[in-house]
């Protein structure tokens, strides 16, 4: 079931996930 929440969360995961790996993206 994918709702706007869980889109926004997965994004979001996305998003800290490259900050963490990727930090000169920054």
């Amino acid at each position: 079931m994918t709702t706007l929440a869980g889109v926004c969360a997965t994004g979001l995961c996305v998003y800290l996930f490259y900050a963490l790996v990727k930090p000169e993206r920054f």
